[in-house]
């Protein structure tokens, strides 16, 4: 499924217990990331997965930098049994054009 910037806001802000993950590389990430998103960048992704399985009870959001990577990250966490994976629409780039809140590292 999808999920927009605004409804990801939303889900963050009310504490429901949500997984975002950052697919960009270290840089862009550094740059500016959502807060507490995990940065895997999608070159090592199908390797690190694994990463994540101690939050595959969660919803798990997949952020890239325009939305188009997102997808094929989604058909990896669904093999590893993630059941309930949504990719952000529009990506960091859509993101940072809402002006929603980023925090750099």
């Amino acid at each position: 499924g999808t999920i927009t910037p605004a409804e990801l806001k939303e889900k963050l802000d009310s504490d429901e217990g949500v997984t975002v993950v950052d697919v960009r590389d270290a840089n862009e990430y550094s740059e500016g990331h959502i807060v507490d998103a995990i940065n895997i960048p999608i070159a090592n992704f199908e390797v690190r997965s694994d990463e994540l399985s101690k939050h595959n009870d969660q919803p798990v959001i997949v952020a890239c930098k325009m939305g188009q990577h997102s997808g094929s990250v989604g058909t990896i966490l669904r093999k590893k049994g993630f059941t309930n994976v949504f990719r952000l629409t529009g990506g960091m780039a859509e993101w940072r054009g809402q002006n929603l809140p980023v925090v750099k590292s």
